[in-house]
């Protein structure tokens, strides 16, 4: 269950939301039993305690709420305040963020007696001002800060804190977002040295689970033996994965001699075996693979025939034509050798499978070839030591790109005027000479779209706002 689930007047909570949420039973500051989400509760014990070192006293005054709960405080507002304040303060029914035992509203102990009135705790903002200092080291937000209710639709309550996590709590902090300006705004290209024994959809769902966000897409697929740069585009970014996956990469690869498996790989089963040659041509066989030629796609690939994926025709071993593709070799060359095996280097286009390239390899050299490592070392210009693998992501060491930096297209900041007309999606004269696509961004630097060139004009290719 993530812990970024946006609840507010356009998002209902879903049923289905509590099939998976743990709730903990505890004692409001009446001593009346409340419900909170389990992780949620160890965290808050956690800041109670660390308040109270700091001399703040905070209790629960309220947390998990049922529907026909909320119902009533509604009414009790409105007896209590007037309709119109009721109608401000408190949510409709079903899209309280209190549903989901992810928030929780701090009373405060003031002269050893807890205070929990509205308007009694809001002559105590001082205070709070302190307890929102730490809020993110425990993995609470502030739901409704100051100056944001055109965005969460709520007054500044200093009092309701949110559980969101420490790693997504840090992001907020620090961009001083809101959830709804978290979810919405956020995003960028994640560069992630993937491990081997992962897919690379494990990475983008462990990405997406980290940060808290569904749209999460990985640029260029790497199997599970394969290791090495996979950009994991996330939020808006997501947008630009074709351009990423188009790039050039660059691969090191280890060759095993004599052995053919079914996958091309060493995971696979062996199904024929040869002799191996002497290596004398080697490197004058690598050289000649510098070419762009139609590559035969392997059957324990993902690419579909008659809509169905080839590597299901292999496990239901079926007969298929493998459909061949063009692919370019920009370079290879070779690092090392043994009597049974090879290293090399390559740069090859998209579409390319390093596996297909060491059988064919294998081929001009009369025996088999199967490959027994891979990394990528760089995708376009990113190289492998500008990555992180998932564990130092986790803990904090990373870097989020902006779309920008990693796309090797003209960044062009623009006027007032013409960001109106970005904004409105219209067409832009080619002043600047453009033969492809160019990004444009406002004088803030915020990414407005990337336009491509049309008959001389610059049409929306990419729009971001």
């Amino acid at each position: 269950m993530t812990k970024t689930i946006l609840i507010n007047k356009a998002n209902r909570i879903k049923d289905s939301y509590y099939k998976k949420t743990n709730f903990i039973s505890t004692k409001d500051i009446l001593n009346d039993e409340v419900l909170v989400e389990e992780e949620t509760y160890k965290a808050y014990l956690e800041l109670e305690k660390f308040l109270q070192s700091k001399n703040i006293i905070i209790g629960i005054n309220s947390a998990y709420r049922s529907e026909e709960y909320q119902q009533q405080i509604y009414e009790d507002f409105c007896i209590k305040y007037g309709k119109e304040y009721a109608d401000k303060i408190v949510a409709p029914v079903g899209t309280s963020e209190h549903h989901t035992g992810l928030a929780i509203d701090l009373a405060l102990k003031i002269n050893n007696e807890f205070i929990e009135d509205t308007q009694e705790l809001e002559k105590c903002n001082h205070i709070f001002e302190e307890i929102h200092k730490y809020l993110e080291d425990f993995g609470f937000i502030l739901r409704y800060p100051k100056d944001k209710e055109n965005i969460t639709g709520y007054p500044y309550e200093p009092w309701h804190i949110r559980y969101v996590g420490k790693f997504v709590a840090k992001i907020i902090a620090e961009k001083k977002y809101t959830l709804e300006e978290y979810l919405k705004e956020y995003s960028g290209i994640i560069l992630v040295n993937k491990e081997k024994g992962m897919t690379s959809f494990d990475v983008v769902n462990e990405i997406s689970h980290l940060f808290g966000i569904k749209r999460v897409g990985h640029t260029g697929t790497l199997d599970p033996l394969a290791e090495g740069v996979l950009l994991v585009a996330i939020g808006k970014a997501t947008k630009v994965v074709e351009l990423l996956t188009a790039t050039y990469k660059e691969y090191i690869a280890t060759v095993k001699l004599g052995i053919k498996t079914d996958t091309l790989d060493i995971t696979g089963k062996v199904i024929a075996t040869k002799e191996i040659p002497f290596l004398d041509s080697l490197e004058e066989v690598l050289s000649s693979f510098k070419k762009t030629y139609m590559q035969e796609v392997p059957i324990y690939s993902a690419v579909k025939v008659n809509g169905k994926k080839l590597y299901e025709y292999a496990r239901n071993n079926e007969i298929v034509e493998l459909p061949k593709k063009e692919v370019t070799i920009k370079n290879i060359e070779l690092l090392d050798k043994t009597l049974d095996s090879f290293r090399f280097k390559a740069l090859v286009s998209k579409g390319c499978y390093i596996r297909s390239l060491i059988n064919d390899i294998g081929q001009c050299l009369n025996t088999y070839a199967t490959m027994t490592s891979l990394t990528r070392t760089k995708q376009g210009s990113i190289s492998i030591d500008k990555t992180n693998k998932l564990k130092e992501i986790k803990e904090g060491i990373y870097k989020i790109y902006e779309i920008d930096e990693t796309l090797d297209i003209k960044t062009i900041v623009v006027t007032d005027e013409q960001c109106k007309k970005i904004y409105s999606g219209q067409k832009l004269p080619n002043i600047w000479n453009i033969d492809d696509k160019v990004i444009f961004k406002s004088k803030d630097n915020r990414l407005l779209g990337i336009y491509e060139q049309v008959d001389n004009e610059l049409k929306v290719w990419k729009n971001f706002v």
